[in-house]
């Protein structure tokens, strides 16, 4: 094993451990249930919108270390971030699990990249991706000038 994978599984245990936006918003604009059936990993999403910006969201559900870090991760990666940017960063992380793309993110969004770590073990793959595809479900009932339907 790597330093690098010692430092990701760290990564991974803090984002489980401490989950960042953990609960659920009582006046969202957007709200979305993710569920990997095989597995059993659930996830809600709530997000708050201020325009073509996310101002706040929150992520809750249950499951496996590798899912529930990935919604944390997720959530404090595009809290803040215009639509467009969130969904240049889900396209980002997507490609890095699923096309084995390099993971160019920004300093700020580096503990993203832990989650590289996960293409070693195909039978998780869709554990980290659970949280992005329930975004991707969310941001797509959002109309093109970021105000929900």
């Amino acid at each position: 094993m790597s330093l690098s994978d010692d430092l990701y599984k760290e990564v991974i245990l803090d984002h489980y451990q401490n989950p960042r936006f953990r609960g659920k918003l009582e006046q969202a604009d957007l709200f979305q249930h993710g569920i990997n059936p095989l597995c059993g990993d659930e996830l809600e999403l709530t997000i708050k919108l201020e325009g073509d910006r996310i101002a706040d969201l929150r992520v809750t559900g249950k499951g496996c270390s590798i899912s529930q870090a990935s919604g944390s991760m997720m959530a404090e990666s595009i809290r803040g971030k215009t639509l467009e940017d969130a969904e240049k960063i889900l396209v980002r992380f997507k490609g890095m699990i699923l096309e084995d793309q390099k993971p160019d993110f920004d300093p700020e969004l580096e503990d993203l990249e832990a989650m590289e770590s996960v293409k070693k073990i195909p039978s998780r793959i869709k554990c980290a991706i659970l949280p992005w595809n329930t975004l991707e479900r969310a941001l797509s009932g959002v109309g093109k000038k970021g105000s929900p339907p």
